[in-house]
């Protein structure tokens, strides 16, 4: 074996002995622990809002500011990390996940100050997604527009 192979050989093993093993089992038993664990929260907050008398609405309104309160606290506790590296996509995928996308970057920067530091980087994660998402309603409503003109709807 010549020295090319011996190190294509060496590097390699470096890369299988660093690369992350994932369980997928595991990884999904883990998501769904915390998914589960944050909606039977907005479900216990939806519930509370209905004993107060609140209107579904009004409720829901509720449950949504108070998960995403809570996300931003714990963000900026850095709480959430630990919970997000564990549950992964549990966590990332509802409103929390969204809010801490917001909030991180907004707490990482603060010492650049109001406008360069939190104004400019507090979309950094979460911008492209509000961007993609208005673009992409923008570009349905158009499709819904052209199909009712035509009536094909």
């Amino acid at each position: 074996m010549d020295s090319k192979e011996k190190e294509k050989q060496q590097y390699q093993e470096y890369i299988e002995d660093i690369t992350p093993k994932h369980n997928l089992p595991k990884n999904m038993a883990k998501a769904f622990l915390i998914g589960g664990i944050i909606c039977t929260m907005g479900q216990g907050i939806l519930y509370a809002g209905d004993k107060l008398g609140l209107e579904k609405d009004i409720g829901a309104s509720w449950c949504s500011l108070i998960l995403i309160l809570l996300s931003i606290v714990l963000t900026g506790f850095n709480l959430f990390a630990p919970i997000a590296k564990f549950g992964g996509a549990g966590a990332l995928v509802p409103i929390t996940g969204f809010a801490n996308g917001v909030a991180s970057p907004a707490i990482e920067y603060k010492k650049e100050g109001q406008v360069f530091g939190i104004g400019c980087k507090i979309f950094t994660i979460a911008g492209p997604v509000v961007l993609y998402g208005i673009f992409t309603s923008w570009v349905l409503g158009l499709i819904y527009w052209i199909c009712k003109l035509f009536n094909w709807m």
